[in-house]
């Protein structure tokens, strides 16, 4: 492709003679000019001498090529690129790196993160002019407070979100959050126990009467809140003791929809599962339909949920749990009852088994001593018969 080469214009001071057809009397300089396609705009310079701001225009149409610089300015502030970002992700034309459409949780995440700690700080900044050096301050400042890791991760979602696609769009070249040093999250699990058969049960046995059959779900089923609310009757197999975990329900898309990672799977339905949701059958007088709600079709509120436990586990001086740790409940249980960690994985629904190990591996008992006997049989198998003789006296 031919590079345009138009004449350099000459610029001379306001106070210049020129203007009146006289001999110049002032120093001119001399106009280059580049075009940035990506933008549509021309980006100026006036250099002293015609060889400099030619030797520029050459190196900067070079650099714009390779996208090495910015050629244009951009007026773009941080709050209007994580607000492209967000209506771009709601609409789905901005995709993850592997195409696919951003979940609804990172949505949220994204929105509510930029509304609590973003917008005060940067919203108003040019996006172009935010350096690594005051976000690896901002996020120091974070951690000298005592903010949670995992929480500074999730503040700075926003702007690598937004960063990432000024860059594919060609309206920033450096991207300040690449670089940026995190404090380092506690291992994963680590701090987790076996639980106590005995508190388990305690805690359903506090709960609600309406609500028992939800909590024995998340304690004794280790489904995910969405995944509740989109649980059916027909994904019941009370024979088969297995429960289907096929759909669940984003309330704030307000739509049905595939588990996470679109992967639907089996879980076992214990005894003591199966009766509080024959319990429940009686109670709602429903067969078909979702089995948690008013009326089968309308997922429950699993805000309420939370309220009516809370205020019944403080009156019965029980610590109170969420879905989520109920989830976490079911899976340290079952790591402690014996169940294989391959199943373990499969059951909670993880994207592989190394997520299981990261989180539970911990509370699966170790079998150093039986592998050290499997080893010292494997290598006395091999040895030769001067060897065991030796051995042997």
């Amino acid at each position: 492709m031919a590079w345009p080469k138009p004449a350099l214009p000459v610029r001379h001071t306001k106070s210049c003679l020129t203007h009146v057809d006289r001999q110049c009397d002032c120093a001119p300089t001399f106009q280059a000019w580049v075009f940035d396609q990506r933008v549509d705009r021309k980006v100026y310079k006036t250099h002293r001498t015609a060889g400099a701001a030619k030797t520029w225009r050459q190196d900067m149409l070079v650099a714009i090529r390779r996208g090495e610089v910015a050629a244009a300015k951009t007026t773009l502030t941080v709050e209007d690129a994580v607000n492209a970002w967000l209506d771009g992700a709601r609409r789905g034309t901005v995709r993850t790196r592997g195409r696919k459409p951003f979940a609804g949780g990172t949505i949220r995440s994204v929105e509510q993160n930029n509304r609590l700690r973003v917008e005060e700080r940067f919203g108003r900044r040019r996006i172009d002019r935010l350096t690594l050096l005051e976000l690896q301050e901002w996020v120091d400042e974070l951690d000298g407070d005592g903010v949670h890791p995992g929480t500074i991760e999730t503040t700075v979602l926003p702007l690598r979100m937004a960063y990432r696609r000024a860059k594919t769009r060609g309206e920033v070249v450096v991207d300040p959050t690449d670089g940026l040093e995190l404090p380092q999250k506690p291992v994963r699990g680590s701090t987790r126990r076996p639980p106590d058969a005995a508190l388990i049960l305690s805690v359903l046995d506090g709960a609600p009467p309406q609500d028992r059959a939800a909590w024995a779900v998340f304690m004794l089923a280790g489904l995910r809140r969405g995944e509740l609310l989109g649980l059916r009757w027909s994904d019941l197999d009370f024979e088969a003791s297995t429960i289907h975990a096929a759909q669940q329900f984003a309330p704030a898309e307000a739509i049905f929809k595939l588990t996470k990672g679109r992967r639907e799977r089996t879980v076992p339905l214990s005894g003591k599962l199966a009766a509080e949701l024959r319990a429940h059958r009686l109670l709602t007088g429903r067969r078909d339909g979702l089995v948690f709600g008013a009326d089968g079709v309308r997922p429950m509120d699993t805000g309420k949920l939370q309220a009516r436990a809370d205020v019944a586990w403080t009156a019965a001086g029980i610590r109170r749990i969420t879905p989520h740790a109920g989830r976490h409940l079911y899976a340290s249980m079952s790591a402690a009852a014996g169940t294989p960690i391959e199943r373990l994985s499969r059951y909670m629904g993880h994207s592989s088994i190394a997520v299981t190990w990261d989180n539970y591996g911990h509370l699966f008992p170790g079998d150093e001593v039986a592998d050290a006997t499997l080893q010292d049989a494997f290598l006395a198998a091999r040895s030769s018969p001067a060897d065991r003789a030796a051995r042997d006296n």
